[in-house]
């Protein structure tokens, strides 16, 4: 069985509808979303119904969390005030856009599913705001696959695509309680794999291209699809609705961008 995977649409259908037509052309027989279906874009509600139209799986991304729940995710990863300013303009103006009733089915997404020995996430099975990003540590990155219960782990969130192998391992834990000695307890794992499928509608690995994944579940392969599009029509459109115009000048490059040096004093207060 082949499946294509997307995360992070961000209200871009003009890359959603390009990726679409560029699954159309694998033959595969299922769809699945990481979340993130509104933000930074100017399209939430036509992505949201085309989703729906399609009946394509979906968890919950960070950006439909927050608006579903007021910005009552902590958003820490923020790099200055300038950048947060411009994220809060982002939530207000897709929580005034958005349709109750695709609000209603935001708030409905599950954070994970499983299927097989796959499992689905945004972020991290931890916290749908938490970057697994290819450098983290190898223990941590295993304990997150592990933790589903999965061989597989598909992600999202960081807006950049990578594959990941994590080799079989032996693991040894000491356990001490305060009634008895410390044990040590040994397991071993299986191969694991995290598959981070990139971005749709903003992407961050440096093009404007759209970014997702195939993959074959009976051979394992993973295949990485880059897909152009015009997306200058989605960056007109972001000026054209209000939203910050620097939205549109880095989606036009691929990359994110945040000034780091105007407020190095910085730190979260939710």
């Amino acid at each position: 069985m082949k499946i294509a995977v997307m995360s992070c649409i961000h209200g871009n259908y003009e890359a959603f509808d390009a990726v679409l037509s560029d699954i159309d052309k694998h033959s595969v027989d299922k769809m699945y979303c990481l979340g993130d279906l509104v933000g930074y874009g100017p399209y939430p509600n036509a992505v949201i119904a085309q989703i729906q139209a399609l009946d394509i799986p979906t968890v919950a991304g960070c950006w439909d969390e927050d608006v579903v729940e007021g910005l009552n995710s902590c958003e820490c990863s923020f790099p200055s005030l300038l950048a947060e300013k411009r994220g809060k303009l982002a939530h207000e103006w897709t929580n005034k856009e958005i349709h109750p009733e695709n609000r209603e089915f935001l708030a409905k997404l599950p954070h994970t599913f499983s299927e097989g020995n796959m499992a689905f996430v945004h972020g991290s099975p931890h916290s749908n705001h938490e970057y697994l990003l290819p450098e983290i540590d190898g223990f941590i990155a295993l304990e997150r696959v592990i933790a589903t219960g999965a061989d597989v782990l598909f992600c999202g969130h960081t807006h950049v695509p990578y594959v990941r192998k994590l080799d079989a391992v032996s693991l040894q834990v000491s356990v001490k309680d305060k009634n008895s000695e410390a044990q040590q307890r040994n397991f071993t794992t299986s191969l694991k794999k995290i598959v981070n499928v990139g971005s749709v509608g903003e992407p961050r690995h440096g093009r404007p291209n759209a970014t997702y994944v195939i993959y074959d579940t009976d051979t394992l392969d993973v295949m990485l699809r880059e897909v152009e599009y015009d997306y200058k029509k989605t960056c007109e459109a972001i000026i054209e609705k209000g939203l910050p115009p620097i939205f549109a000048w880095r989606l036009s490059r691929g990359i994110e961008f945040a000034e780091r040096a105007d407020d190095p004093t910085h730190v979260c207060t939710r």
